[in-house]
């Protein structure tokens, strides 16, 4: 069973960054796909960015992207999400997830096995 345990998120003015953080408990090569999703209040929880941790490839849904960038780490177990631009349509809850096995949507959350706890993340205009 594999735990992840996000940070980085918080409170800016539009227009600026932030940067999540997802650790793996264990081996990140052990895992295919590493994603962040995000859920607004009373929406669906939706994919944003996926990697695909053997031979770094992403995925990004429209909404985010030339905006934020989804990056690992393997020595420290660990991805990360730039999120540059920030925009109000940005506030939600960020949650990391990973994948055992291949997927054929790296931005569907039902193809997920592994999920963090969540970090919160508030865009003000």
């Amino acid at each position: 069973q594999q735990q992840l345990v996000e940070s980085g998120g918080g409170s800016v003015q539009a227009g600026g960054s932030l940067k999540l953080s997802c650790t793996i408990s264990g081996n990140i090569n052990r895992v295919t796909y590493m994603a962040f999703f995000r859920q607004a209040p009373g929406k669906e929880r939706e994919g944003v960015a996926s990697i695909y941790i053997p031979a770094p490839t992403t995925y990004y849904a429209d909404s985010v992207k030339g905006r934020f960038t989804i990056s690992q780490d393997n020595a420290k177990n660990t991805v990360y999400l730039q999120m540059n631009s920030l925009k109000p349509t940005d506030t939600a809850m960020y949650y990391c997830a990973a994948a055992r096995l291949w997927v054929g949507g790296p931005l569907n959350k039902d193809e997920y096995d592994y999920w963090g706890q969540g970090t919160r993340v508030t865009v003000s205009s």
